[in-house]
């Protein structure tokens, strides 16, 4: 029997809680994000916003000099949990089982539902819109991956479905930066060989992208072949995540010490992304060669699971306790109180 696998995505879910909360916004270009006077970013861009290039991500200050009369607001990450809390309970008594992805996201696996995956998400779409009165889009397929594509096509209040068999032809027009696993590092290296879409990709021989890319190369192959077996797990049990590394011999040089902590950040990182997940708490586990191990740890403001921010606030933690020179047996980075990422 074909899976019925449904992707919903809140549509530019900071801005539209803060819409909800003053009217006054609908329609105005506005953003979410911190303050332009420091390094703050763009959490979430209003659709009018996004029509004048401002993305999610963008240096606020940046976003202000391509938009100069652009509204920004302080974000209220205890607000939108408990938005986002409403809507996921919702979707958990909705479906047999509920896959949280992150605060704005979510999959369901409907697959005994007698009715056509279209007409589940048409009325699941309604009814969060009447309870709610949060805008959703939807993406309806037999895995994840093209499912969770669908919905990104399908943005602003979309429902799209793409039939059983149709995956390929389904992906195969679309930027090969929508397939997942293609970041920018990796688009570059696939644009050197001609590919642009993920029809590009799917028709590209076995070993041309196993020299390029390895055994990731492959992997992304099957995927832009719409293949995608992993199944819909309600929950994700784990509470912390950390890599660490024992020297073969006791270092005491600064540059290789950071250069652990980045790989060590970077593993972390790519674990988290992989599990739909980020953590509020960093700590660093250090062992001198006497084997005496101390932790020291920071919570941020917002949960992250981007390697950069793993990574230099592991370095202000180590360099609160180390002085140059001084040997270390044992280095390590984790993160805790896990829970979705913040879009």
């Amino acid at each position: 029997m074909a899976r019925k696998i449904l992707h919903v995505d809140l549509d530019a879910f900071f801005c539209s809680v803060e819409e909800l909360l003053n009217p006054g916004l609908r329609g105005k270009a506005f953003v979410v994000g911190g303050s332009p006077e420091g390094r703050g970013v763009v959490a979430s861009a209003s659709y009018a916003a996004r029509a004048l290039g401002i993305r999610s991500a963008m240096p606020t200050a940046q976003a202000l000099a391509k938009a100069p009369g652009l509204i920004v607001l302080s974000s209220r990450h205890d607000l939108y949990q408990e938005h986002s809390r409403k809507v996921m309970e919702f979707l958990r008594q909705s479906a047999p089982l509920m896959e949280q992805l992150s605060i704005d996201e979510a999959f369901l696996d409907l697959s005994d539902d007698p009715r056509p995956g279209a007409e589940i998400a048409r009325a699941l779409q309604a009814e969060i819109q009447r309870r709610f009165e949060l805008p959703t889009s939807w993406g309806v397929a037999s895995n994840k991956l093209v499912a969770k594509i669908a919905a990104q096509v399908g943005k602003p209040r979309g429902l799209i479905v793409v039939p059983e068999g149709q995956e390929a032809a389904f992906l195969r027009p679309l930027p090969v930066s929508m397939l997942w696993g293609v970041g920018p590092k990796t688009e570059q290296a696939l644009a050197k060989v001609g590919v642009r879409t993920i029809g590009d990709l799917a028709a590209l021989p076995t070993e041309t992208l196993r020299r390029l890319l390895g055994d990731h190369g492959i992997e992304l192959a099957s995927r832009a072949k719409g293949v995608d077996e992993r199944p819909v797990v309600a929950e994700h049990a784990a509470r912390s995540m950390s890599a660490e590394r024992t020297f073969p011999k006791d270092v005491g040089d600064e540059e290789e010490l950071l250069r652990t902590l980045l790989r060590l950040s970077e593993r972390v990182g790519r674990r988290l992304r992989k599990a739909g997940l980020a953590g509020r708490t960093i700590r660093i586990k250090l062992r001198w060669p006497d084997f005496t191990t101390l932790t020291r740890q920071t919570r941020l403001e917002q949960p992250t699971n981007r390697d950069r921010r793993i990574y230099e606030e592991a370095v202000r933690l180590l360099r609160g306790v180390w002085r140059k020179g001084r040997k270390i047996r044992l280095l390590g980075v984790g993160i805790v109180d896990l829970g979705p990422p913040v879009h």
